[in-house]
């Protein structure tokens, strides 16, 4: 398989000043596209919407209250993690936001950028 060369000298890398080597038995399978949620030397879906979760928590100050979307991308992973950012009585009209998260494929995040805002009581139309 040609495709581990060509995915690294395609990507350019930044430095993170984190260490990148890997643990053994970390579930990681070097060179390996697609099959069972995994992208190339990256981590599962599961995985992902944890990281994305746990990394943007510690950015934000505030506990994400879920994850509504996760998918895999060329680079790694995209997850929309809902946030509560203004409490509010009664709870209906308290002020969530939707955080669009870039992951990397080992799951680190590069990237997040606040999409919406929204008060916790309102429905999407669907049109």
């Amino acid at each position: 398989m040609a495709a581990p060369e060509e995915d690294e000298t395609e990507r350019p890398r930044r430095p993170s000043g984190k260490k990148t080597g890997r643990k053994a038995g970390d579930g990681s399978d070097e060179g390996r596209k697609g099959g069972a949620g995994h992208t190339a030397r990256g981590v599962s879906a599961p995985q992902a919407m944890r990281r994305a979760a746990e990394q943007l928590r510690g950015l934000l100050g505030r506990a994400p209250e879920s994850v509504s979307a996760v998918r895999p991308t060329d680079d790694g992973w995209q997850a929309d993690v809902e946030v509560l950012e203004l409490e509010r009585v009664p709870s209906t009209t308290s002020v969530m936001a939707s955080y669009r998260v870039l992951l990397d494929e080992e799951g680190e995040l590069v990237a997040y950028e606040r999409t919406r805002r929204y008060t916790r009581g309102q429905v999407d139309r669907n049109r």
